[in-house]
């Protein structure tokens, strides 16, 4: 037939009612003759010939419904020679080109328990055949081209066993491939802003998964870029998870703060990832236990140093002096915040020692905050002026836009420095007190501005939270601040 004739509907409907009746045929055939595999050879080629050939519906998503009105999704997620095919379907820039045809068949094929079907494929495929492996990719490839498409369907995409597949392939004893690096891909992606996804794996032991994952990079670096990547992959998933509060309990028990307390002391590329870690732990009043077990485990010794020096080592794993700053700020704030008895005692004492270092750096960090916003702050404020005169309206979204900007110079940094100046101020040690204001009144600072900080800090808090946290919250800060 060497001449191409044209695609139309009527072609493809042609197409996909060959398919039907071919893969019906070697149905028949393979039930009737299941240990005669030359009998059913032939239709096999057949049913993969017209397989091929439906690849060029994918260049017209227009047609997709016609997939699902000849009920053909039914019969191509019982195929696993289908899965190329439906990767093709589902390649992400192809769904946004006609997004009712995408819509159609994404709908079809989750009807189909799609996912369900995917993992029980993966879960008889043998990875050490490079077929069957590509096969895997491929798989994993149809499901992020879905959860892409609809992010909705991570929910169901979890329980329809991809959770568990994922947990399993994450540690299974194999040399790290491009299957491992997509399993932590799709991992991630499952449990961004996802409650119920972050709960599921903490039901299934994930957590001491991701632990495990990780010591790996304690004492070594990952050995290629692929590798890095998959170990930030995994860092970002324990992150995503620490969000959910029963999930801190069971990264506490799992030793997940020894393990990054090493990480930080043993100054390999996991470090960075380890104090973000860290502060997602700790932070908020579900964080308490995990700051308490921090001091026991001598965290301070720890978290100190980083507070006094950040590394200089920071641009090879592309992070921000602001971004390192910020979080262990975050940790220390989170720490001040939560401690109670002999553990809160020590935390002051730090402060206490070498004639108060670690105060006298709380204050160079504060005026070189204070100094980045204020110029962030001047530079805006002309902004505004000029949009005025220009008589443009200053709506919400742009307001936003103004306060990242802000957030961006470095903000949020600065009012957790407000917050450590003013909680250790309280701490009932004069010496802490009497330092803070004797480097203020020096430097030419004001206490009216810490104040007017920690105020505006106070209004931002406790998002997601009940309004009686909000409202306790802003009580206990605002008595800091009136005491300062």
């Amino acid at each position: 037939s060497g001449i191409l004739k044209p695609i139309d509907e009527s072609s493809v409907k042609k197409m996909i009612l060959t398919f039907e009746k071919r893969s019906y045929k070697n149905q028949e055939l393979r039930i009737k003759f299941p240990d005669n595999p030359e009998k059913f050879m032939e239709s096999e080629l057949d049913l993969n010939d017209i397989i091929q050939e439906m690849h060029v519906i994918a260049t017209m998503p227009d047609l997709y419904h016609l997939l699902v009105e000849l009920n053909a999704v039914h019969s191509l997620l019982g195929l696993l020679a289908v899965v190329d095919l439906l990767q093709e379907l589902t390649d992400i820039d192809t769904l946004h080109e006609s997004e009712e045809g995408a819509e159609v068949l994404i709908d079809a094929l989750l009807e189909g328990q799609v996912v369900a079907l995917l993992v029980q494929n993966m879960e008889r495929l043998n990875e050490q055949v490079k077929e069957e492996a590509d096969g895997i990719f491929n798989t994993l490839a149809i499901i992020e081209n879905m959860a892409e498409f609809r992010p909705g369907l991570c929910t169901e995409a979890a329980q329809q066993g991809l959770m568990q597949w994922l947990l399993k392939r994450i540690k299974a004893k194999m040399p790290f491939d491009a299957n491992k690096l997509y399993c932590s891909e799709i991992l991630a992606i499952l449990l961004q802003n996802n409650d119920s996804t972050r709960e599921l794996l903490g039901e299934m032991d994930g957590i001491d998964v991701l632990l495990q994952q990780l010591s790996v990079f304690k004492r070594h670096n990952p050995n290629t870029a692929e590798e890095q990547e998959m170990m930030e992959n995994l860092f970002d998933a324990l992150c995503s998870c620490l969000m959910l509060p029963s999930n801190r309990d069971r990264f506490l028990k799992g030793e997940g703060l020894q393990l990054m307390n090493l990480m930080l002391r043993e100054k390999k590329m996991s470090r960075t990832s380890a104090l973000k870690v860290l502060d997602h732990a700790m932070i908020g009043p579900e964080g308490a236990d995990n700051c308490h077990k921090f001091v026991d485990i001598l965290g301070l010794r720890t978290i100190f140093p980083l507070f006094m020096k950040t590394p200089k080592k920071m641009k090879k794993t592309g992070t921000s002096e602001k971004e390192h700053e910020e979080h262990v700020c975050s940790v220390i704030a989170s720490m001040l915040r939560n401690l109670k008895s002999q553990q809160r005692t020590r935390l002051h004492n730090k402060f206490t020692e070498n004639d108060c270092e670690k105060v006298d750096r709380l204050m160079e960090l504060y005026f070189k905050y204070l100094e980045a916003v204020q110029q962030a702050d001047k530079r805006i404020e002309g902004e505004k002026h000029e949009m005025v005169r220009r008589g443009e309206i200053l709506d919400d979204s742009m307001e936003d836009e103004f306060y990242l900007r802000r957030l961006d110079a470095g903000l949020f940094v600065l009012q957790l420095l407000c917050y450590i100046m003013v909680e250790i101020s309280n701490s009932g040690i004069s010496q802490l007190h009497q330092r803070v204001h004797q480097i203020l009144n020096v430097r030419g600072g004001s206490i009216k501005i810490v104040r007017h900080i920690l105020r505006e800090y106070v209004e931002s808090i406790g998002d997601g939270k009940s309004d009686e946290f909000k409202e306790a919250e802003r009580k206990r800060i605002m008595e800091l601040v009136d005491n300062f």
